[in-house]
């Protein structure tokens, strides 16, 4: 059985999705009470997501192979 935390962890995982979202879209969705923000703290100690940039562009967030793997296995059907 999943914790609270890791099922908030796949919650973030599954809205970030297989593509990038900008980090401006994550942070807004995810910064809304402090529980939240534990789980993004969370996610980036696994190594579950990656924040990058490239100059000219805005800054994305993305799921990591470990983050992808993470999902899998605790939601198969995602």
């Amino acid at each position: 059985m999943l914790s609270t935390l890791d099922a908030l962890v796949l919650d973030l995982l599954e809205f970030i999705g297989s593509n990038s979202r900008s980090y401006i879209e994550v942070i807004e969705a995810w910064r809304t009470s402090c529980p939240r923000l534990l789980v993004w703290e969370e996610a980036n100690e696994r190594g579950f997501i990656a924040r990058s940039h490239d100059p000219g562009h805005e800054a994305v967030v993305s799921v990591t192979y470990l983050g992808k793997e993470f999902l899998r296995k605790s939601r198969p059907s995602a």
